[in-house]
């Protein structure tokens, strides 16, 4: 059985976000990564919608995750 070296290999977008939520907060999460979606009326489902969209957005918070690890 191979096992992946991909630190991000069997995680879904939304335990990552929810993750980064928990151990930044809200406001935290958007200085860090300044993005409408985490500093104006945040949520979950919000976030991942736009992220799931721009694929740019989602390599910040794949990349911010990874160096939380």
């Amino acid at each position: 059985m191979m096992t992946s070296n991909d630190p991000l290999h069997g995680k879904t977008l939304e335990m990552i976000l929810t993750y980064l939520v928990e151990h930044f907060g809200w406001e935290d999460l958007g200085r860090i990564i300044n993005i409408n979606c985490f500093t104006n009326n945040p949520s979950i489902k919000s976030s991942l919608t736009f992220l799931r969209k721009t694929p740019w957005a989602r390599k910040k918070v794949e990349e911010l995750y990874l160096s939380t690890l």
